[in-house]
């Protein structure tokens, strides 16, 4: 009975552990997923992709550390997002996320660029471009949905923007 109980209580801290937020080391990088990599300079293709996650993430819940259709978060959707629709692994936090690529003029975005905000002193929030002004992000009052770079509350908080290399 004592062993059952010791493993019970290690695949039990295995499984926290591997749950909770490990800080990423090194400088932020990109990967690419062998064989599935979109060319992020293909705006249809990237679009269409960007889209099709819409699809099958929308109205999922906002949650701090999510990375599931149970809960998710705005870094966590761009890390799922590019990984799985575009074959590029980035790093899982939004302060990663913001080092990578070249900085761009809000006027030069195009789908699959990455777009940030600073909604507090210290918190950042990002989502992936679409088309016409439109931004694909996980809002922690309405989950995943696709809003307006022009809304007053993210016009006055847009940061800047980045195009990842490719």
């Amino acid at each position: 009975m004592n062993r059952l109980r010791w493993m019970v209580g290690v695949l039990i801290i295995t499984a926290l552990a591997g749950c909770s937020s490990v800080p990423e080391r090194g400088a932020p990088k990109i990967v690419y997923v062998p064989g599935a990599k979109v060319d992020l300079n293909n705006s249809a293709l990237v679009k269409e992709s960007l889209y099709a996650q819409y699809g099958q993430w929308k109205n999922t819940k906002y949650q701090l550390g999510g990375l599931s259709r149970n809960g998710i978060d705005c870094s966590g959707l761009v890390h799922v997002t590019f990984k799985t629709k575009l074959g590029i692994v980035l790093p899982r936090s939004t302060e990663f996320q913001a080092e990578l690529g070249q900085d761009i003029d809000k006027n030069q975005l195009r789908a699959g660029d990455l777009v940030f905000f600073k909604t507090g002193i210290s918190v950042r929030h990002v989502g992936v471009y679409l088309e016409d002004g439109r931004f694909l992000h996980a809002s922690t009052k309405h989950g995943v949905i696709i809003s307006r770079l022009s809304e007053t509350y993210w016009k006055s908080a847009y940061w800047k923007a980045k195009r990842l290399d490719t």
